[in-house]
């Protein structure tokens, strides 16, 4: 057994346009880091929350990479019947909080994958999912695994169904290239969510999501990203959640001036998201989608650009 293990856990866009709870991928950066060591103490104690600026508690029942990592102890300690294991637990914030990328899953996933590491690695990964759904829910009130299951996963994946529980890894076409804006600038998950619950929606849209839904996999499969871009198209949520993040308008069409495959908001927001099929071209996007947000939403803003992480969550030396 290992007595000590540092685990990077990236940031993660969902929804990906038409896919609402059902489509995410992993980022290359930012991401955070949850750093575990065995203790004679039972149970999980989390000695310290970095980067958060004293936001997020230690209480371990209540921080999701605390849940997350409770589980999947709880989940060994049964299973193997070992006697009881403590741990003692740092988290490491390294991305934004209410941001759009995932925060709290990629705490939840940190947090799952290194007490794994640190008994030696006798629970799966769609075990250890299961196990950072618990985090996720601790944050937002429900349990979507379309930002835990990318940034344990890594690429692009689609859930199909969460009863039972199945995911499908979706192929990552090599030259394509993603964008991240970040504005400085927080939209509450559970507020973003409240907006959605309370719209009703008419068949039209729906069916022009679902149409691109099943373009957005079949442009995967076919690494056809003209199709791919255009199935970047989403009639439900964006419309609702747009007015959460000033000038979100004119940076999205920015973006496709500047040549993006498409774009649309990460998650429930602020950050917004666009795809381009060459590294020059995605620096210019992103060049645009920072300038659109000062001059439109007066936000300062930080660019995240690059391939798709198809490593996902796994252990460093270091901080990543």
């Amino acid at each position: 057994m290992t007595h000590r293990v540092r685990v990077f856990a990236p940031a993660t866009i969902s929804n990906l346009g038409p896919g609402f709870d059902v489509l995410g991928l992993a980022l290359q950066q930012p991401g955070d880091v949850v750093e575990v060591e065995v203790s004679d103490k039972p149970g999980v104690q989390i000695v310290e929350v970095t980067g958060a600026g004293n936001r997020l508690t230690t209480d371990s029942t209540q921080n999701v990479a605390g849940v997350a990592a409770a589980d999947v102890l709880q989940r060994i300690q049964a299973g193997e019947k070992r006697a009881v294991v403590g741990v003692r637990l740092w988290l490491h914030k390294q991305m934004p909080l209410a941001s759009g990328l995932g925060s709290s899953a990629a705490s939840s996933a940190a947090g799952a994958v290194a007490i794994n590491e640190l008994l030696d690695n006798p629970l799966s990964r769609k075990e250890l999912i299961s196990s950072a759904l618990k985090g996720e829910y601790i944050a937002s009130g429900s349990a979507h695994a379309d930002n835990v299951a990318p940034s344990l996963l890594g690429g692009i994946v689609l859930i199909r169904s969460y009863n039972p529980f199945e995911l499908v890894s979706l192929p990552v076409p090599p030259d394509l290239r993603v964008i991240v804006i970040h504005p400085h600038f927080e939209v509450e998950t559970s507020l973003a969510r409240a907006l959605v619950n309370e719209q009703r929606y008419e068949l039209g849209p729906v069916v022009t999501n679902l149409g691109n839904l099943g373009a957005f996999v079949a442009a995967l499969y076919e690494n056809d990203l003209g199709l791919f871009g255009r199935s970047i198209c989403d009639r439900l949520i964006e419309p609702t959640r747009a007015k959460l993040i000033p000038g979100f308008q004119n940076v999205k069409d920015a973006a496709l001036k500047a040549g993006a495959l498409g774009c649309s908001i990460s998650g429930g927001g602020p950050a917004v998201f666009a795809f381009s099929d060459n590294d020059r071209g995605a620096a210019s996007v992103a060049q645009a989608m920072c300038e659109a947000f000062k001059i439109s939403g007066g936000l300062d803003s930080k660019a995240y650009v690059g391939l798709i992480n198809t490593r996902g969550a796994h252990t460093v030396t270091q901080d990543t």
